[in-house]
């Protein structure tokens, strides 16, 4: 004789769905790709922040931060400080450097920004047989972070300092200055920072 157990089977299952549910287990479901979750490091922030000192003449300038480990342009707002004992190339060169020194401002804070620059980094003239165009640091441009390295390369590319699309530094000792340059690939990457081939010194 058989047996026939109608509803039986349907009952069983709906008693076992009502206890996974009562259990907080939910029925798998498939994975939708809603795109990458929006960032929160903008890297952009908005122009004149910087109020100059009195007195100066206020100059505007990009200065180059780190942010989401690439270097990013900055507006900023600086005065060349009054050293008759400097040319006013290397006055220039000296302002974007300080700015460069200075903790990012709060908005740029914000934004994800930071500097590897560390002071005190102070600029001189070329010496006798450098190449024209150098600019002597006081601490060995090779014994920086590659990072602020390529902040300040890429920094003074934007000013005066810049000579046939290189900035040439030395740093206190006497070694011969190295030529550098800031590629789009330095910008993406400035832990890449290197020298270029060593220029040739001047006659003088």
């Amino acid at each position: 004789m058989r047996i026939r157990y109608r509803g039986a089977v349907p009952a069983a299952l709906l008693l076992a769905g009502l206890t996974l549910a009562g259990c907080g287990i939910r029925p798998t479901q498939v994975p939708v790709d809603a795109g990458p979750a929006p960032s929160r490091v903008p890297c952009e922030v908005s122009a004149g922040e910087v109020v100059p000192q009195a007195g100066r003449t206020a100059v505007p300038v990009q200065v180059y931060l780190v942010c989401a480990s690439q270097l990013v342009a900055v507006d900023r707002t600086v005065a060349t400080a009054e050293d008759k004992a400097a040319s006013s190339r290397v006055r220039e060169a000296q302002a974007l450097v300080d700015e460069l020194q200075q903790q990012p401002l709060p908005a740029e804070h914000e934004a994800g920004f930071v500097t590897w620059v560390r002071g005190p980094l102070v600029l001189a003239d070329a010496r006798s047989g450098d190449p024209d165009g150098t600019l002597r640091l006081n601490r060995q441009p090779e014994d920086l972070p590659a990072e602020a390295l390529a902040q300040l390369v890429c920094t003074l590319m934007e000013s005066t300092a810049a000579t046939d699309g290189t900035v040439l530094l030395g740093g206190p000792g006497d070694w011969a200055p190295r030529a550098y340059t800031c590629p789009a690939s330095v910008k993406e990457r400035p832990e890449s920072m290197v020298p270029t081939p060593a220029p040739e010194p001047s006659a003088g």
